[in-house]
């Protein structure tokens, strides 16, 4: 068994109950078991090419037998299954799931970046992280730098 990091987000709906069904879905998949989740965070969007309503995150680790691109797909199902469409690139979504980390694991294909290229610059990624991992090193990768770097960003946790 493997653990893997995963982020979650959503800025339409009802965003909590979307991160809490997404966050079950998870629970079940395939030789899969939720370990922890953090807490929720509400922050604006980062990056976003039109004005949008804020984002509630969270992250989440998980056991799975499952490789990365199959958790990976298994992600993009789920976000499927609860209705998120993708309309243009950074759009609004009902829910967004990504793979973060993987234990032992890098990636550096066209479907999927391990660790998520971006993790070390998202306060919404690195401060629920921090909850889970207090001594700000998860498998080997250490964050407490890039963490101060991003203490800046808007964050608040609801």
């Amino acid at each position: 068994m493997s653990r893997a990091i995963l982020g979650l987000g959503a800025n339409l709906g009802d965003r909590k109950e979307t991160l809490l069904a997404a966050v079950d879905a998870i629970g079940h998949l395939p030789k899969t078991s939720l370990l922890s989740l953090s807490g929720f965070y509400e922050t604006e969007p980062i990056g976003v090419p039109d004005e949008q309503p804020d984002y509630l995150n969270c992250v989440a680790e998980v056991e799975t037998q499952l490789s990365p691109e199959a958790m990976l797909g298994a992600c993009l199902g789920i976000e499927a299954a609860l209705g998120r469409v993708r309309l243009y690139e950074k759009s609004p979504r009902v829910i967004d799931i990504d793979l973060i980390l993987y234990e032992g694991e890098q990636r550096q294909t066209e479907e999927l970046a391990l660790p998520h290229p971006a993790m070390l610059e998202r306060a919404f990624v690195l401060v629920p992280l921090a909850e889970l991992y207090p001594q700000r090193v998860v498998y080997g990768y250490d964050f407490s730098q890039p963490l101060e770097a991003v203490r800046g960003q808007r964050l608040r946790k609801i």
